[in-house]
């Protein structure tokens, strides 16, 4: 038998040594491997909209099974065709206590691309009950995956990603566009404006708690709004990417969310659930020119289900 050299001895070395360090970071941040996804709260934590919330969620992940899609972005542009014309509602998740809120009825634009996420994941799974959605809801919604007060809920996209992103749930494909750029910016919004959150406006204990995982000084990459009907980054967006808008407000990394559908002209539009139009609807202009509507709205950050 050959012995092995010293550069493959380096090599098998290296490798279980980036192996047994991957366990002891899961370890130390509470976090899950990939494939693992978060138990569901029991549902004396869980909140619905209505009786009928099970069963839409069921109903819809039956056209998913008979789809035959199983490719991620696939699923989520199909699941977010499925939810047009949904009503655009705000503030569903909010209630004297965090509970884990069921509704597909009413959403707004986190709860709408949540709620892709989730649909998406279990039909990938080969899953298709309702409880296996409010497992992936509560996975992609909270910290570490798991529901606990207020502050355990992600407030922030880019604490959202870089969470889900650790737990295999997501990547930000926004670097590897042409043309992305960075920003630094204090992500500290809550905080500066606790009388807009119902949840902050008399608890200064969870107001330093909200606090404790707010960003500063934050590196995060965008691309800015004067590239989007560029040949070269429209080609490289997908439909059911999944898109939040930048925004130059104080203390905020985006605006608004929502998923990218790319027309057969090669052109990239928004569908969302939107607060002006009142439901989740198609955009009727391109990215680019939907943009312009805000001077706030300076670029876009995209991600992707892993």
């Amino acid at each position: 038998m050959s012995q092995l050299t010293n550069q493959e001895l380096d090599n098998i070395f290296m490798k279980h040594l980036f192996f047994i360090m991957t366990l002891l970071l899961l370890a130390c941040s509470g976090s899950k491997p990939a494939q693992q996804v978060a138990q569901a709260a029991t549902m004396s934590q869980m909140r619905f909209h209505c009786d009928s919330d099970t069963t839409l969620i069921n109903d819809l992940l039956a056209k998913g099974r008979q789809s035959g899609l199983s490719d991620a972005n696939a699923l989520v542009e199909f699941y977010a065709r499925q939810l047009l014309g949904t009503p655009y509602v705000a503030h569903t998740l909010e209630g004297d206590h965090e509970m884990l809120t069921i509704n597909i009825h009413e959403l707004d634009c986190l709860t709408f691309i949540e709620n892709l996420y989730a649909l998406t994941r279990a039909t990938q799974a080969g899953r298709y009950s309702w409880r296996d959605v409010a497992a992936n809801i509560e996975n992609v919604r909270y910290r570490g995956g798991q529901m606990g007060d207020y502050s355990t809920r992600i407030h922030y996209i880019s604490e959202w990603i870089i969470d889900n992103h650790m737990r295999g749930n997501l990547v930000e494909v926004t670097p590897d566009i042409p043309h992305a750029d960075y920003m630094v910016k204090n992500i500290d919004y809550m905080t500066h404006h606790t009388s807009s959150y119902r949840s902050l406006k008399d608890d200064s204990v969870m107001v330093e708690k909200i606090r404790s995982h707010e960003l500063r000084n934050h590196r995060f990459p965008y691309l800015k709004r004067s590239w989007l009907n560029d040949k070269a980054v429209k080609a490289a967006l997908r439909s059911g990417d999944f898109v939040s808008l930048v925004t130059r407000a104080e203390g905020l990394d985006v605006s608004h969310n929502g998923i990218i559908v790319i027309d057969d002209a090669g052109d990239p539009y928004l569908l969302d659930a939107s607060m002006s139009g009142g439901k989740v609807m198609l955009e009727p202009k391109p990215l680019y020119k939907f943009l312009e509507r805000s001077k706030n709205n300076i670029g876009i950050r995209v991600f992707r289900m892993m």
